[in-house]
C-alpha cells in the first residue's frame, strides 16, 4: 500500500477549496427571482440550466455504491452488472418524455405532492413517511459508510473520522441550497469522471504488465484475453451469478421496475429538474443519460481488471482480510496502487461522488420534511425563510442520525449494492404502479394506491422466503426460479420486483373497478404533454443506438 504523499493531498486541498469557494460565490450572488424563498432553497427554481441539472443528478446518483459495490460486482459477475447504467439511460429518455411533463404542468415540487394531489392526503402521508425513512437508514448510512471505508482504506485515519469529514463537508454544500448544489456538482462530475478515467486507465496499464506489455489499450485486450467471460452482457442460467441479473430479464422484465421507479419517481433523482422549464429540464436528463453510457467504465471494467490482476497474483491476499474474498474491496485496492499525485486524483473523485450524492440526498430529505410533513400538519403559516431554516436543521439531524446508525447496519457485511438494491426493491414495484397508474387511468383511487403502498411489501417479503415453504422448481424452465445450489429454488430479485409489480397493478384495478370513482382530479394529463424537440428525439436515438451496438457486440 502506498501512503497518500503531500503531493497527493496538495491535489485533494485544491478540489476542497474550489468547490467550497465556488459553492460560496453561487450562495452570495444567489437571488430570488421567484419571490419564493423556500422554492429558490429547495428547487433552485428557474435558476439551472440544462447541463447543470444533468451533471447534478449524475453527481447525486454515482457514489460510494457504484464505486465500491458495483465495482465489486464487477469483480465477481463482470459487465453484466453494468445493466443497472446502462439501462438507466434509455430509463432517463423515458422519464423526460413521460414523467417530467406530467410534474411540471401541474407544478409538482415533491412526490408526496403528486400522491396527494392525486390519491389525497392519507397516502402522501404514508409515502413521505416511508421516503424520509428510506433515505436516511438506507442510502445516507451506505454512501456514509462505503465512503468512509473507501477512504479510509487511502488515508488510514479510521472510518469514524472520515464518515464525520464527508458528513460535514457535504452538510456546507447542502445549507446553501439546491442552486448551490446543483452548480457545485458540475465541478463534482467533472472531478469524478477525470478521476474515474485516470483510475480505469492505470488499472488496464497494470494488467498489461501481467502480460509483459504496458499501455491501457494493450491492457484491454489483455484482459479480454485474461476474463473474457467477463463480458458477457446477458447471463445463462448456468451461470452461478443469474440470481443477480436473470438473463433477459434485465432487459425486457423487472430491471426496468427498478429504473422507472429510481429515475422517474424519486425525490432524490427528480428534484434536479422540477424547478426548471420542460425543454430546459429535458435536455438535462438527456445530457445525463449520455454520461450514463459513460459509466460502465468508470465503475464497472476496474472491478473486472481487479479480476484479473487477482488471479495473477499482482494483489497479494488485499481482497482476503482474514483469508475471505470481499470483492467490495476491489476498487479501494486499485486506488492504493496509484502513483503518487495521481491517488489524490483518484481521491478527489471518489470524494465529489460521495460529498455530492450525500448532499443531493439531504436537500430531498430536507424538501420532503419541510414541504409535505411540517408546513402543511404543524405550522401552516409559516413564512418563506421559517422554512427555509427548518429544512436547513432537517439537513442536520438527518447526517447526525446516519453518522450514528451507519456502522450498526451491517453494511459492510451484505455488500454496498446488494444492501441498497435489497431494501429498495420491496417498494419500488408498488411506488411505480401507483405512479403510473395515476398518470394514465383516472379510475384509479386512494384505496388501490394505499394497497399498492402496502401490498408491495408484503408481496416482496412473502416471494422472499416462499422458497423455504415450497418447491418452486415448476419456474425453472421458465426461468423465473433458479437452484442455489443446495437443492432450494429461488426467485432472483429482479424477477420478483416484475412479478409484484403485476400483482399490484392488477389488486390496484380491481379495488378502483369495485370502488367508488374518484369525483376529479387534480392532475393534468393529456397527450401534447408527451410532444418532444427534434434535437431531443435525435439525441435519443443516439443513446438507443450505443446501447443496440453494446448488447449486438457482447451478448
Amino acid at each position: 500500500m502506498t501512503s497518500f504523499s503531500s503531493l497527493d493531498t496538495a491535489v485533494f486541498l485544491i478540489y476542497f477549496v474550489i468547490v467550497a469557494g465556488f459553492g460560496l460565490w453561487i450562495y452570495r450572488r444567489r437571488h430570488n427571482r421567484s419571490g419564493k424563498e423556500s422554492h429558490d432553497y429547495f428547487l433552485a427554481e428557474g435558476s439551472l440550466t440544462w447541463w447543470a441539472i444533468g451533471a447534478s443528478l449524475i453527481a447525486s446518483n454515482i457514489s460510494a455504491e457504484q464505486f465500491i459495490g458495483m465495482s465489486g460486482s464487477g469483480f465477481r459477475i463482470g459487465m453484466a452488472i453494468a445493466v443497472y447504467e446502462l439501462m438507466a439511460a434509455a430509463t432517463l429518455i423515458i422519464v423526460a418524455v413521460f414523467f417530467m411533463p406530467v410534474y411540471l404542468k401541474n407544478r409538482i415540487y415533491t412526490m408526496p405532492q403528486f400522491l396527494e394531489q392525486r390519491y389525497g392526503r392519507g397516502v402522501a402521508t404514508v409515502m413521505a413517511v416511508f421516503w424520509l425513512a428510506l433515505y436516511i437508514v438506507v442510502n445516507l448510512t451506505a454512501i456514509l459508510y462505503l465512503g468512509a471505508l473507501a477512504i479510509d482504506s487511502m488515508v488510514g485515519i479510521g472510518v469514524l473520522p472520515c464518515m464525520l469529514f464527508l458528513a460535514l463537508f457535504a452538510t456546507i454544500i447542502t445549507l446553501g441550497g439546491m442552486k448551490v448544489i446543483g452548480y457545485t456538482d458540475v465541478i463534482q462530475v467533472f472531478c469524478l469522471v477525470i478521476g474515474g478515467l485516470v483510475t480505469t486507465w492505470i488499472a488496464l496499464d497494470l494488467v498489461a504488465r501481467l502480460g509483459g506489455g504496458e499501455g491501457a489499450m494493450v491492457g484491454a485486450r489483455e484482459l479480454f484475453r485474461r476474463a473474457g467471460g467477463h463480458f458477457d452482457m446477458v447471463l445463462a442460467r448456468d451461470n452461478p451469478n443469474y440470481m443477480d441479473l436473470p438473463g433477459l430479464s434485465t432487459l425486457i422484465g423487472g430491471m426496468w421496475i427498478v429504473n422507472l421507479s429510481y429515475f422517474g419517481c424519486n425525490q432524490y433523482i427528480t428534484q434536479r429538474a422540477l424547478g426548471a422549464s420542460l425543454p430546459t429540464a429535458r435536455k438535462g436528463l438527456l445530457f445525463a443519460a449520455f454520461l450514463k453510457l459513460l459509466m460502465p467504465v468508470i465503475v464497472v471494467l476496474p472491478g473486472i481488471a481487479a479480476y484479473a490482476l487477482d488471479q495473477g497474483g499482482m494483489l497479494g491476499g488485499a481482497l482476503r482480510p482474514g483469508g475471505e474474498l470481499n470483492p467490495d474491496r476491489a476498487y479501494p485496492t486499485l486506488l492504493t496502487l496509484l502513483p503518487e499525485g495521481l491517488k489524490g486524483v483518484a481521491f478527489a473523485a471518489l470524494t465529489a461522488a460521495v460529498v455530492a450524492s450525500l448532499a443531493g440526498k439531504a436537500n430531498s430529505i430536507a424538501t420532503i420534511f419541510t414541504l409535505d410533513i411540517y408546513r402543511p400538519r404543524f405550522h401552516p403559516e409559516a413564512s418563506e425563510r421559517h422554512m427555509v431554516w427548518i429544512g436547513r436543521l432537517s439537513v442536520v439531524a438527518a447526517m447526525a442520525i446516519a453518522v450514528l446508525i451507519a456502522p450498526l447496519m451491517g453494511i459492510d457485511k451484505k455488500g454496498g449494492f446488494q444492501y441498497i438494491q435489497e431494501y429498495t426493491g420491496f417498494v419500488s414495484p408498488g411506488i411505480l404502479a401507483m405512479f403510473l397508474l395515476g398518470f394514465f387511468w383516472r379510475r384509479t383511487n386512494g384505496a388501490a394506491a394505499m394497497f399498492a403502498a402496502i401490498a408491495s411489501v408484503g408481496l416482496s417479503v412473502a416471494l422472499k422466503f416462499l422458497p423455504e415453504a415450497a418447491d418452486l422448481s415448476f419456474l425453472a424452465p421458465i426461468g423465473f426460479a433458479v437452484n442455489n445450489g443446495s437443492g432450494v429454488y429461488e426467485i432472483p430479485f429482479v424477477d420478483r420486483m416484475l412479478i409484484v409489480f403485476l400483482l399490484v397493478v392488477l389488486g390496484m384495478a380491481v379495488i378502483s373497478l369495485l370502488g367508488r370513482q374518484p369525483a376529479s382530479t387534480v392532475v393534468q394529463v393529456d397527450r401534447s404533454l408527451f410532444r418532444v424537440e427534434r434535437g431531443f428525439a435525435f439525441g435519443s436515438a443516439v443513446v438507443c443506438l450505443i446501447l443496440v451496438i453494446i448488447y449486438a457486440a457482447w451478448w
